[in-house]
């Protein structure tokens, strides 16, 4: 669509690339804006005649823009240029849907190695679906890699549509007109503004194509079936009785009549388009039914059949076959092995899965992975009456995850609070920072057990964690989710924020017929962090219903109007004469009439025809356990406090350089093979922290008792004498420090004896290092985990943590809000705030290395470990003792700077 001048490049760039080797972990499956799918891939050699083809369809307008002059044909030098790259100097990628071309984008480097132009080429018919902006954050991503940091590019005025591609990419760009061409220039290293934009695109692709699953105009279902009970055979009549409002087309070559509608032999005999396409055929057929769809033009696809995660490896591979083969034709793919999907929404009333019934209209959106949760959870919805907006099982989660639905529901206006049950969790970056996003407006409540992430279910094809136990919990509570273990107490969570307007602060009201049951329920309140602000245990249910409905509504009123409690729970045994209903109704207009929520607990019901749990009567949570009822609404009033304070921006601090930190690893890190760790050596180490405004107090290792008088004459007395051995360098009770050293003679004495008391354990180096200032030790630690990526921990050093695990995690980027409450979280942060008379520490300096130490870990993958050890914390400022910093050639992170479908 613009043109490269030939005459900025040298021959030798043009007509003999180097030799480059593929770089297949570029390519990437990508999600366009109007919800389909494509594959993004480095151009090839082979890719000549496909380039051709590309051109020779296109308009004789948009060769003029991309070129600057008509021509039908390519020449052959040109179609060399353009598809024999180098993948360094000069780089290209296609995007591909169904083996055909829909955009080019290129870079080549310029004389400047720090630059490069740029280059895109839509085709005509796939113009609008976001392809430019894509190629852009891919080329972008590939350049930074090879060193370059600023793109130009060369565009006539009236091509309109790529100007814009580069304007609203987020970028700072520089415009020069100059000979009726528009010169833009730009760097490429992300900003707020253009991850805010990566990130605005990919929510609206992304919820646009679980709105095509979720809302499909027509649907087909391939297997339906005659014999009662089968898969094939229930899907089909769901999709019918659950009164779906488009047409439903039966796919079956041997029947002609299914259900009192036309069979056909194939999805492709089909008349009219397939937006769904519900697979329920055999194993081993599944894949020739994918490449039907693909040929029919099918939007997405349901695979409810099982067996690939019974079949090992073979199973695996097929497995990831059936994803590749669906995104390259452009559908998105639930399952394999789900239980299918459901929309409530008159307009489209769809049950395509095995559930009996569709659910009660509502505003639950809810998504599980494994069918058997996705029984559980509908059973318990049902059961509970539940309302429920849209449901989703993702079986195996191939390709359609739990990312996908927050996307969607965040925009949709039916789903008012969201439910997920995870067994697995592939992108946990991008989960969190799309959780966090979501729950500022709804509530986000998630189900999982305390090992997911260090083991996978059978079929789920995701990394795993080696991140300190609590991490993954800590990066969900950061992102303001509602954590739970077990689908009922999701779905004690769900009726409250479904049904009821949040607590604005955490003093409860408890209100009972009985004083025992209020003091236990009241007893559970303090226990689980909230306040007690009242309790009325005297409430009489005896004397008739209406005069004790109308006490039960003149005290709830009288309670909840009091501007220091937030919410009530009203517990009660049997009454006689008094229906469940009929309280319900009562509370349910007290809650509405004050904007404060209500939770009912009916205890001691002996009738099992009886209902007291669920969103009874007009809709008020109910509960047959009080205990379960303060759990849930505990977990409310955490959430409600969480979105009250949750504002807090991700500030960089002040003078910090990633460039050059960036610069010297990619040095250091020349020869280093694989996956090892490099330990960088101290004064490596102190200048790359330096860089982050992080200092260490240096220290100097000597092998002669000269030397360590030397570097203690410079670092000046009195000093501190250490073993280089990374245990005993901490344990002054065994005799592996020495403090307070004031001259020559007693430095000499206290090595010698160093030297004695360690012997026992080894021989060992040692260190000198001037003395610091006393304070609390403390110990902060960042990793490059597998799975979550930059895991950042914090601690008080020595038994707090060594023995009590006493660790806080949060994963980068942290906000102020997340680091304050890094430091805060441990147990034994009392000792930082003024313990048994002792004065408070500098917390904030505290602060301030912590958020510091976040963002070098966050800009850096390649550190794979950076250790400050110890840090000691007193009330004028921190000294930091000792850092071990050890970098590697990291993997892919699961949410990178580019548009990418999880692989």
């Amino acid at each position: 669509m613009h043109r490269i001048p030939a005459c900025r490049y040298s021959e030798s760039m043009v007509d003999q690339p180097r030799d480059g080797v593929y770089p297949d972990y570029w390519e990437a499956d990508v999600v366009l804006r109007d919800g389909g799918t494509a594959h993004l891939r480095p151009i090839t050699p082979a890719d000549a005649p496909a380039v051709q083809a590309f051109h020779m369809a296109q308009s004789r307008n948009s060769v003029y823009l991309r070129f600057f002059t008509y021509k039908a044909k390519l020449t052959d030098k040109e179609l060399r240029r353009f598809t024999e790259v180098d993948h360094r100097d000069r780089v290209a990628f296609v995007i591909t849907t169904g083996g055909e071309i829909l955009g080019i984008g290129r870079y080549d480097r310029l004389d400047d190695r720090t630059e490069a132009e740029v280059a895109f080429n839509i085709s005509d018919r796939h113009q609008g679906r976001g392809l430019g902006s894509i190629l852009l954050e891919h080329l972008a991503a590939a350049a930074r890699e090879n060193g370059i940091r600023r793109f130009s590019a060369e565009i006539l005025p009236e091509n309109r549509k790529m100007l814009d591609v580069f304007s609203d990419a987020g970028y700072e760009v520089h415009r020069h007109y100059d000979d009726g061409v528009v010169s833009l220039a730009f760097d490429i290293d992300p900003t707020d503004r253009s991850r805010a934009v990566m990130e605005s695109r990919e929510h609206r692709a992304e919820a646009r194509s679980v709105a095509g699953l979720l809302a499909p105009a027509s649907v087909a279902v391939i297997g339906a079936s005659r014999k009662w009970g089968s898969i094939g055979y229930q899907l089909l009549e769901h999709v019918i009785e659950g009164g779906f409002t488009g047409p439903v087309h039966a796919v079956n070559p041997d029947a002609l009549e299914l259900s009192g509608r036309l069979s056909y032999a194939s999805v492709r005999d089909v008349p009219t388009p397939v937006d769904l396409a519900v697979i329920a055929v055999p194993y081993d057929e599944v894949a020739t039914v994918v490449e039907d769809c693909a040929a029919a033009g099918v939007k997405g696809l349901l695979v409810a059949t099982a067996g690939f995660a019974d079949d090992g490896e073979r199973g695996s591979e097929r497995q990831r076959a059936l994803v590749r083969q669906a995104r390259a034709n452009g559908m998105r793919l639930i399952g394999p092995a789900s239980l299918g999907l459901a929309n409530t929404r008159p307009e489209v009333s769809l049950n395509a899965s095995m559930a009996p019934q569709l659910p009660l209209r509502g505003g639950l959106g809810l998504f599980t992975q494994s069918a058997a949760i996705g029984v559980a959870l509908y059973a318990a919805t049902s059961r509970r009456q539940v309302g429920v907006s849209t449901l989703l099982s993702a079986g195996n989660r191939a390709d359609v995850s739990g990312n996908d639905l927050m996307q969607f529901w965040e925009d949709d206006d039916d789903t008012r609070a969201c439910g997920l049950y995870l067994e697995s969790i592939g992108n946990p970056r991008k989960f969190s920072r799309i959780a966090r996003r979501l729950a500022r407006t709804k509530p986000v409540v998630v189900a999982k057990s305390d090992v997911m992430g260090l083991r996978l279910p059978p079929g789920h094809a995701v990394r795993t964690t080696q991140a300190p136990a609590g991490a993954l919990d800590a990066m969900l509570r950061q992102a303001g989710v509602i954590r739970v273990e077990t689908v009922e107490q999701l779905v004690d969570v769900a009726q409250l924020v479904v049904s009821q307007p949040l607590p604005a602060g955490p003093s409860v009201a408890v209100l009972s017929n009985s004083l025992a049951l209020g003091k236990v329920v009241a007893d559970a309140v303090e226990a689980h962090g909230l306040q007690v602000g009242e309790l009325e245990a005297g409430l009489d249910l005896e004397s008739g219903q209406s005069v004790a409905l109308a006490q039960l509504r003149r005290r709830v009123l009288a309670v909840l109007g009091k501007p220091s409690l937030h919410a009530a729970v009203v517990t009660l045994l049997p009454a006689n004469g008094v229906g469940v209903n009929a309280i319900t109704e009562v509370l349910h207009e007290c809650s509405r009439q004050t904007g404060k929520p209500v939770v009912a607990a009916f205890t001691g019901n002996l009738d099992p025809a009886l209902q007291v749990e669920g969103l009874l009567g007009p809709g008020v949570p109910s509960f047959s356990n009080p205990g379960a009822a303060v759990a849930a609404l505990a977990a409310v009033v955490r959430y409600s406090q969480w979105r009250q304070h949750d504002q807090a921006a991700f500030d960089l601090p002040a003078g910090i350089d990633p460039q050059a930190v960036a610069v010297r690893l990619d040095e250091l890190l020349q020869d280093v093979p694989g996956d090892a760790l490099l330990q960088v050596p101290p004064a490596i180490a102190g200048e790359l922290l330096g860089s982050y405004g992080i200092r260490v107090l240096e220290s100097v290792a000597f092998t002669t008792d000269e030397e360590a008088v030397a570097a203690a004459e410079r670092l000046g007395w009195p000093v501190a004498l250490k073993t280089l051995d990374p245990i005993l360098r901490h344990r002054l009770d065994l005799g592996g420090v020495r403090l307070n050293i004031e001259d020559a003679d007693s430095l000499r004495r206290n090595i010698d004896s160093m030297r004695r008391v360690l012997a026992p354990y080894g021989r060992f180096g040692m260190e000198v290092q001037a003395m610091a200032p006393v304070g609390q030790s403390c110990t902060l630690r960042a990793i490059e985990d597998p799975l979550l990526g930059p895991v950042v921990s914090f601690g008080l050093a020595g038994d707090a943590v060594n023995l009590l695990d006493d660790w806080s995690h949060r994963v980068p980027p942290l906000t102020s809000a997340d680091v304050a409450e890094l430091v805060r979280a441990p147990k034994a942060s009392r000792k930082l705030f003024g313990y048994q008379g002792l004065p408070a520490v500098n917390v904030a300096a505290l602060e301030d290395l912590a958020a510091r130490l976040a963002v070098l870990k966050d800009e850096h993958p390649e550190v794979g470990l950076l250790e400050l050890n110890p840090v000691l914390v007193g009330t004028d400022g921190l000294t930091i003792l000792a850092a071990d910093l050890r970098i590697g050639n990291p993997a892919q992170r699961t949410d990178s700077a580019r548009r990418a479908m999880r692989s």
